[in-house]
């Protein structure tokens, strides 16, 4: 039997992307590429056990904002608000299987350009995404910050959240989302990496309270 994308090389695995056999070659060319890989594939599983990890110098600089510093005081004081974030691209991935790592990245980098104008000019500046996951993605954020800064004004008075911290959030996932990408086109690196931190925290609620940051600085 030839493999079911080269039809030259012999089939020796079964892929979950087209639903038939194909050869090692293909497989390893095509991962992420051309074939929408699930996330269940033991070979994507184990492909990226043996990536080197992603070094942020390699990222667009548009997409890191390398001049923002980020420090582990800010990572403390805004982890709930971190923490919503990568929930709600999580959720929204769940519930929307195309969304890629790429995608995510995109609306992100368009969100963080837009308060990098405002804090910088005054001036709001919002370019809109062509794709609507994007646009979903970046309306969801939104949302979710003004929910968070509603809640400080019923119980504070007033919020905390500036838009200078907004900015560095939004930079802080970004970080995030390259360093667990691979990259590809249809990766969900990122995406994956976030699922398996959700079970993980889910499986251990008796240690949500410790003390000490449980987000990884990038």
């Amino acid at each position: 039997m030839s493999c079911a994308i080269c039809s030259d090389r012999k089939e020796k695995r079964f892929c979950l992307a087209v639903h038939g056999r194909i050869c090692p070659q293909c497989c390893g060319e095509q991962r992420e590429l051309t074939l929408d890989c699930p996330s269940e594939c033991p070979y994507l599983q184990q492909a990226r056990q043996h990536e080197k990890p992603r070094q942020l110098e390699n990222a667009p600089p548009e997409e890191v904002f390398p001049r923002i510093e980020l420090s582990d005081e800010f990572l403390h004081d805004r982890e709930p608000v971190i923490s919503g974030i990568l929930h709600t691209i999580g959720r929204l991935s769940r519930s929307d299987r195309s969304l890629t790592d790429r995608e995510v990245i995109a609306a992100l980098a368009n969100l963080a350009t837009s308060y990098q104008t405002l804090i910088g000019s005054g001036l709001v500046y919002e370019q809109v995404p062509t794709g609507l996951a994007q646009q979903a993605l970046i309306e969801a954020v939104r949302q979710l910050l003004e929910e968070f800064r509603q809640l400080e004004r019923e119980h504070l008075g007033h919020t905390t959240l500036r838009d200078a911290d907004v900015l560095k959030v939004l930079v802080l996932v970004l970080r995030l989302a390259h360093i667990h990408t691979s990259g590809r086109p249809r990766s969900r690196g990122f995406l994956d990496f976030l699922h398996q931190q959700f079970q993980q925290a889910q499986s251990s609620i008796a240690a949500a309270d410790e003390p000490g940051s449980r987000i990884i600085m990038p």
